[in-house]
């Protein structure tokens, strides 16, 4: 039986005062939203958006896309929700990537700079895309990636989640294979760590708490500008190691 085993972590940084942060992983679900807008904005959107999808992990669904993106549009409610009973909350907005797992397939949801990668036979893939201004002024071919990194308005996103209409995420179905390890992270470490980096560490390092302990050092180690939060998890086929407790760390951590 294909399964999965997961850690998750996140850490508020060497810059900022809170963490706006939020992660799951559970045995269906990994998911990272990293928030922004206003005092407290930031961390309520995080957190609400994790918990408005976090049933998806105890719902096995007939449609794995059609569930990831109806978990979408319960996150993209409760912000609208929460918004209308406190119009102090007004702006704030989080960004969403989760993966919703059914054995060998996973679904792909995802809306703003947050970041999935897939480490396969030792070479690593980005498999979500950034809705920021610079990928934009990239995918032109207006700045190189080396400008991109610089770019005074490299935090300018152009997608989140943030209670309007109109928002939709980017949506895939996937296959996944034994061996297979994921990484889900905020800009906080993506923004911060090189990719060759980033594909050291998964590759090298068996224990997950691990791997997860020394990407937020690396972070940490690069000045650690924003919160830093991530997940990882290997598809095994293992029954016997299944874990059923769910993580849940950052803003939305009980």
């Amino acid at each position: 039986m294909i399964t999965l085993r997961y850690a998750a972590g996140s850490d508020v940084g060497k810059v900022r005062q809170g963490n706006e942060d939020a992660a799951y992983a559970g045995v269906r679900l990994l998911a990272v939203a990293d928030g922004m807008g206003g005092h407290v904005g930031g961390e309520v959107a995080s957190s609400a958006a994790v918990a408005a999808i976090s049933p998806l992990d105890h719902e096995p669904p007939s449609d794995l896309v059609a569930a990831a993106e109806s978990g979408v549009r319960r996150a993209n409610q409760r912000l609208r929700e929460l918004t209308e009973q406190d119009p102090s909350l007004t702006g704030m907005g989080t960004t969403l990537t989760l993966m919703l797992w059914d054995g060998p397939r996973v679904a792909l949801a995802h809306i703003g700079d947050s970041r999935a990668y897939l480490l396969r036979n030792g070479d690593l893939y980005q498999i979500t895309y950034d809705h920021t201004l610079v990928q934009t002024l990239m995918d032109d071919g207006r700045i190189t990636a080396e400008e991109a990194a610089r770019h005074p308005h490299r935090s300018i996103l152009l997608q989140v989640l943030d209670g309007s209409d109109g928002v939709e995420a980017d949506l895939s179905l996937r296959d996944a294979e034994v061996g297979d390890r994921y990484l889900l992270c905020s800009d906080g470490l993506s923004g911060v760590v090189e990719a060759e980096q980033l594909r050291h560490v998964l590759a090298t390092i068996d224990d997950l708490d691990t791997v997860i302990r020394t990407l937020i050092d690396l972070a940490c180690e690069g000045g650690g500008p924003d919160n830093i939060t991530c997940v990882v998890a290997d598809v095994v086929d293992e029954p016997d190691s299944v874990q059923n407790t769910p993580l849940i760390v950052g803003s939305a951590a009980p």
